[in-house]
């Protein structure tokens, strides 16, 4: 079984009836693995400059809002755009030298400006411009004339329509109902004017869960096949987007692509950016496609061609470079799938294919001169090449492989074939009695409202475990997980169970316990995505600028920014190893924090102001630190909450097996009974289960 793809293709049909992209054009999407961005507009002529100064704030294709431009200047423009070295052939011809399959051209960026005719605006390159030229029109038909696949980039807002919300430094405004309309308007011309599109790519505004439903499910009426960005937000998408030029450092059990720009300052083209050294951007972007790839992504690079069309020499020779590279070793990029392995590796980066693994040696040279991967179950049938040496001995294969593999320009790839097709392997083998979300293999997605709330959701936690005779499971939640249906996959068979039959037991706190002072931090701002620990104390304040502020108030209203966060911090006393229940409260996303590490993390429903929730605390002995944090994406408050619950108390409910599960090793997976959206955070960060033999 093609397990990972099987589950990445569940993802797209688990939207239930807004999934309607075929398994087929699934298949194909992801299998492209690598293709051509391409960032063009009013904004190439300027290239980074105004007024002859050169604009140094933000992307050079938002120099609209850095210069700053107004409006009545910037359409100016557009009466001196006249690309005439913009030849739509030559770059599809570049891109497939590049080993790109497909091309995804900005249709239209923030400024508003087209570039194809519309009937919704004279702001186009067709109306508005000596050229009178559709580049939409243009380079679809020569991606297909070229046997590449055709997509578009689509801005949310639009600094030029006079109803959409003005212009803000953060790109993620609320969008109008009048601006929701004309974008539906100018959609539907892109989805019915230009033939198949393969993937439509929507960027940054703030769109209500009604708005990106519709859109979600426009796309699909016109181009039941076109998958669509996670920009699009609340969840409504078929692949997930990472933050610009971000890479994530775990497989996705979701479809997902990494969007990267040339250079890290800027999509458009930039006349006086510092380009460096061709060598060293090829190896950057080898590298970035070879980590995108083993890790199950697909890799979008950007080029941004100048004011007159033509491709920057420089971007142009990388590009080719890279596809010299992909000549030869593209059997190890395209149609792949990721890593078999739970663990990195500091040598370098795997894919698979059928019986074959393909290890790229792209990292550092290992001090012995030997890799070792573990395969248990699978024969070495051979290895390829002259480069290195293979042995196997049981379970291990060994490679040694000479430093000279690591000292050429170009990264090296190695195959070895086994006698059968590779799955990916388990995560660690549990041997406690009790499988947490502190000893599972989490499963991740990413979950959003809008680009700045994109986060690594948690979908489900699986375990592998031993256990010789199977028979009942015991499941520990709180009042918080009371009442939903969740599916136990036991080695993948599938069980619902609803959470409603426990009998209450009592988790009181040991004598001695004792909770500390309330200590508040903020307001900070930023992304809702961060780092899964928190190195933070009385001394170190988690906000750049600001320190720890006492307070007797456990739970507080404080007037806020947009895009903030405070951080509520309080010490917590325990006599020995125990489990107790907290009681927390946040606005529109929290995060929790015990002793640096990341325990729960999710998006409240959209438009929260506040939630309160339990949420179980695994205390070590000594001296505890919980830190709350509390998301504001849209209000003008923010409120907290961090205190012991009032009752500790928690429910037991056995689900006894129809028949004893024989055998040593078994693997479990917990999951939501059919959510609303497979991306969409589990929140079962309480659960516990213990394993039993015989039924109680």
């Amino acid at each position: 079984m093609k397990k990972l793809l099987i589950i990445l293709l569940m993802c797209v049909i688990g939207l239930g009836a807004k999934g309607q992209v075929s398994q087929e054009a699934f298949r194909q999407w992801h299998g492209d693995k690598y293709s051509m961005f391409i960032h063009f507009g009013l904004y190439s002529q300027l290239g980074g400059v105004w007024q002859g100064k050169q604009v140094k704030n933000g992307y050079s294709e938002q120099i609209q809002a850095f210069a700053p431009i107004s409006k009545k200047d910037y359409e100016k423009i557009a009466g001196q755009f006249n690309p005439t070295q913009f030849n739509a052939d030559s770059i599809a011809v570049l891109a497939k030298k590049a080993g790109m399959h497909s091309i995804i051209l900005t249709s239209k960026h923030h400024d508003g400006f087209c570039l194809f005719k519309t009937a919704t605006t004279s702001f186009n390159s067709y109306d508005a411009t000596p050229c009178k030229r559709d580049f939409v029109k243009e380079i679809s038909e020569a991606a297909r004339r070229h046997g590449l696949r055709f997509g578009l980039y689509y801005s949310l807002i639009d600094w030029h329509y006079p109803y959409a919300s003005p212009m803000s430094p953060h790109n993620a405004d609320f969008i109008t109902e009048a601006h929701h309309a004309f974008s539906k308007a100018q959609l539907k011309e892109l989805l019915t004017n230009y033939g198949k599109i393969s993937e439509l790519w929507f960027d940054m505004g703030a769109n209500t869960p009604a708005q990106s439903k519709e859109l979600y499910e426009l796309v699909h009426q016109y181009q039941p096949d076109c998958m669509v960005s996670g920009r699009l937000g609340n969840d409504w998408y078929d692949f997930c987007v990472m933050a610009d030029n971000d890479y994530p450092d775990k497989t996705l059990h979701a479809p997902w692509q990494s969007a990267a720009s040339m250079f890290d300052e800027t999509w458009g083209y930039r006349a006086w950016q510092d380009r460096g050294c061709i060598e060293n951007k090829v190896r950057e972007k080898t590298r970035s496609l070879i980590n995108v790839v083993s890790r199950g992504g697909n890799y979008l690079l950007n080029i941004g061609p100048k004011g007159n069309g033509a491709v920057v020499d420089f971007e142009k020779e990388v590009l080719e470079q890279v596809g010299d590279w992909l000549s030869r070793y593209g059997y190890a990029v395209y149609q792949t799938e990721a890593s078999p392995f739970q663990e990195e590796f500091t040598w370098g980066e795997v894919t698979r294919k059928d019986n074959h693994l393909y290890l790229f040696l792209s990292g550092k040279y290992p001090a012995d001169g030997k890799i070792t991967l573990q395969m248990p179950g699978y024969l070495l049938q051979k290895g390829d090449g002259k480069m290195a040496t293979y042995l196997q001995y049981g379970d291990e294969v060994v490679l040694t492989v000479p430093a000279s593999a690591y000292k050429d320009k170009q990264i090296h790839v190695l195959t070895l074939s086994f006698d059968k097709k590779i799955e990916p392997f388990p995560g660690k083998t549990i041997r406690n009695a009790i499988l947490t979300p502190r000893n599972a293999t989490p499963q991740y997605s990413y979950s959003c409202f809008d680009y700045y709330t994109n986060y690594r959701s948690i979908t489900g936690y699986s375990w592998n475990f031993e256990q010789l005779l199977l028979k009942q499971l015991e499941i520990i939640y709180t009042s918080q997980e009371a009442g939903r249906e969740i599916d136990l996959i036991l080695d993948g068979k599938t069980y619902s169970v609803t959470l409603d039959k426990g009998k209450e037991i009592k988790e009181t706190a040991f004598s001695g316990t004792t909770w500390g002072e309330t200590y508040v931090c903020g307001p900070g701002g930023g992304v809702f995505h961060s780092a899964e620990k928190l190195d933070a104390d009385l001394q170190h304040a988690p906000v750049s600028g600001k320190t720890w502020t006492k307070t007797d108030k456990d739970s507080d209203k404080v007037s806020s920014p947009i895009l903030s966060s405070y951080y509520v911090m309080r010490e917590i006393d325990s006599p020995r190893s125990q489990h107790i229940l907290a009681e927390i409260g946040a606005g529109n996303g929290m995060e929790v924090y015990l002793n640096g590490k990341l325990i729960a993390k999710h998006l409240n429903p959209y438009r929260t102001k506040f939630r309160t929730e339990k949420v179980i605390l695994p205390l070590k002995k000594g001296k505890n630190q919980v830190i709350l944090r509390s998301y504001n994406r849209f209000e003008d408050e923010a409120a907290y909450l961090l205190r012991p619950a009032e009752e500790q108390k928690a429910y037991r409910q056995d689900f006894i097996l129809p028949d004893a599960v024989n055998g040593k090793e078994h693997s479990l997976t917990i999951k939501p009974h059919n959510p609303s959206s497979p991306h969409t955070d589990a929140e079962l960060f309480n659960l516990r289960i213990r394993l039993r033999r015989i039924a109680m």
